[in-house]
């Protein structure tokens, strides 16, 4: 094979690849949800309580622990299924217990989730419980919304900013 054929199949290589490329960066579309409706999303990452409370050591017994294990609280380390509620004008859209994440299930517990809704004004109602409690909310926020067609409404929740935020 000479250099020159060589080059010339490297050359033909190189624009196939280049054009196979071109193509997959604009084809096939992706159509990111429906323009005549409104996106609403859950989105959140939280740790529920603990399955059971940190005891609090005796000056005793952190003294009988040895040096670097020394601590105040002696906790363990597995965490409460976190349970959620979504609701849109008093229609329940997702319900759902999560467990924890973890190979002790002791993570954070992650939620995604999107649903279209039709545009207009809604009352949305987010509704999270992080303990061991059986009826009832540890955190609910309600709000009058006003969704538009092909545009994102997001869930988030933080407990360090009050709990759930909605924008």
């Amino acid at each position: 094979m000479t250099s020159a054929f060589r080059f010339l199949l490297q050359a033909i290589t190189y624009v196939a690849f280049a054009a196979c490329l071109g193509y997959l960066s604009a084809s096939p579309g992706y159509d990111y949800g429906d323009a005549e409706m409104a996106s609403v999303k859950l989105s959140l990452s939280h740790a529920a309580n603990r399955v059971k409370p940190c005891v609090r050591l005796t000056p005793q017994q952190i003294a009988e622990l040895a040096p670097n294990m020394r601590v105040q609280s002696k906790c363990e380390r597995e965490r409460l299924p976190l349970s959620v509620e979504l609701e849109i004008d008093s229609h329940v859209l997702i319900s759902l217990e999560t467990p924890p994440s973890g190979l002790w299930n002791d993570g954070a517990a992650s939620i995604y989730e999107r649903f279209d809704v039709e545009p207009g004004e809604h009352t949305v109602t987010a509704r999270l419980r992080d303990t061991d409690r059986s009826e009832g909310w540890d955190y609910t926020h309600s709000e009058t919304v006003t969704l538009d067609a092909g545009r994102y409404f997001t869930v988030t929740f933080r407990p360090e900013t009050g709990g759930f935020k909605f924008r």
